[in-house]
């Protein structure tokens, strides 16, 4: 199951969106004004190419007010703009001055396209614009002097090196955050939160590809005497413990999370209720078969459960919590240490 990658895709997409809208309403200013220039001067083809990049603006600022593809109109925009930029450069009309708008790629990039793919345009680019630079201007003595030529390349390496570990910091900041919020600090599984962010995400794949998705709901059978008896250190031992037994039986796509106190969901993709029963069993089995060792005293643990499954049990991440959470005390009520399975299952053993 997808970790942190997609909801920090969600999280950089509102100031992204911003920063496209700005960026688009100075290219519109910009073509108006630099296109006049352009055509009063006779540089046609260059005026032309700025006409079309301030309709091409309009388009995309109505196209992005409502879009569920930002980063697709993103690269669709910038691929243009960077390219108009660099034939801006190539004119043979242009002024020497236009090639200061390179500084403005590593910036621009790595806002809008993050770290990586920020990086790897802005290198393209800026690689672009000093072959073009070097290809007007190498027969101009004046031009090509070494201390501007090197004050201009370091100031551009600058830029391009501060918009980059801006980005890598400003993410990794928003992993480090992102991951606090929706993580249990005591025994570092997922919280409710993060359980139910995960749920639409696989309850939509689930729909679009018709695979099931199953809910457990775990509590640790008589959890407060473990406090009283050990302390209430040992029972957040028992916790942890627990959470270690999650994870060497569940898969890497399967999301076990603290619903609360000593109770547990387990969010199981591509699983129907039968095979969350089996793997519901696994669980209970390994906890109940591995005690936890307090210095020299093993403390026992049992779990009851109860399983709940998409589209038969629910349509939501509450109701199959609900009807989990209701086998669950079925469980208890009939002697704990046990799973109580979904109906389906129920129905099926008894026709067998």
């Amino acid at each position: 199951m997808d970790s942190y990658k997609d909801s920090l895709k969600e999280l950089a997409r509102p100031y992204r969106k911003a920063v496209l809208k700005a960026l688009l309403v100075l290219t519109i200013i910009g073509a108006i004004l630099f296109s006049s220039m352009n055509l009063l001067k006779g540089s046609y083809p260059l005026a032309l190419v700025e006409v079309a990049m301030g309709v091409y603006s309009i388009v995309v600022y109505r196209a992005i007010r409502h879009t569920r593809h930002l980063e697709r109109w993103i690269i669709a925009y910038l691929i243009p703009f960077f390219t108009a930029m660099m034939f801006a450069m190539a004119t043979p009309r242009a002024t020497s001055a236009v090639h200061a708008w390179v500084l403005l790629i590593p910036i621009i990039s790595h806002l809008l396209m993050g770290r990586r793919l920020g990086l790897a345009v802005s290198v393209f680019y800026m690689g672009v614009a000093a072959v073009i630079f070097l290809y007007r201007h190498l027969d101009q003595p004046e031009m090509m002097q070494a201390l501007p030529i090197t004050n201009i390349a370091v100031i551009s390496l600058c830029i391009l090196v501060f918009s980059h570990v801006y980005e890598v910091t400003r993410e990794t900041s928003e992993r480090r955050l992102m991951k606090m919020a929706q993580t249990d600090p005591l025994t570092g599984l997922a919280n409710r939160a993060r359980l139910s962010d995960i749920f639409e995400r696989e309850k939509n794949r689930a729909q679009r590809y018709s695979t099931p998705v199953s809910v457990l709901v775990l509590d640790l059978d008589h959890f407060k005497s473990v406090n009283d008896d050990h302390g209430h250190e040992t029972g957040d031992l028992a916790l942890q413990h627990v959470a270690r037994i999650f994870r060497e039986c569940l898969r890497a796509t399967d999301l076990p999370a603290r619903l609360g106190g000593e109770e547990f969901g387990i969010l199981l993709s591509n699983t129907n209720s039968q095979q969350a029963l089996e793997v519901a069993e696994k669980i209970r089995l390994a906890v109940a078969s591995t005690p936890l060792a307090i210095n020299s005293n093993a403390v026992r643990l049992t779990l009851s459960g109860g399983v709940a499954e998409l589209g038969i049990d629910g349509d939501t991440l509450r109701d199959l919590v609900r009807e989990a959470d209701t086998r669950l005390y079925t469980a208890k009520e009939s002697g704990r240490n046990q799973i109580v399975p979904a109906l389906s299952v129920s129905a099926a053993a008894a026709r067998t």
